[in-house]
């Protein structure tokens, strides 16, 4: 969805620390090698078509 490029952004700052351990190894990837950090996201319509249809998740890709 989108790429932040820079030396001031990190985990903290982007509010990360306030998630689970298991919420933050569900969704955050780090790329030590590169000093990159992955975070799986999906738009507010997909999420609210897999609020109405749960059965979506079943599904490898749903919303295409």
């Amino acid at each position: 969805m989108g790429e932040l490029d820079g030396d001031r952004v990190d985990d903290r700052r982007l509010g990360f620390h306030s998630l689970t351990d298991e919420e933050r190894a569900d969704i955050i990837t780090y790329n030590r090698q590169i000093n990159s950090i992955y975070v799986r996201t999906i738009c507010e319509f997909c999420q609210e078509a897999l609020e109405r249809n749960p059965e979506l998740t079943l599904v490898d890709n749903p919303l295409q």
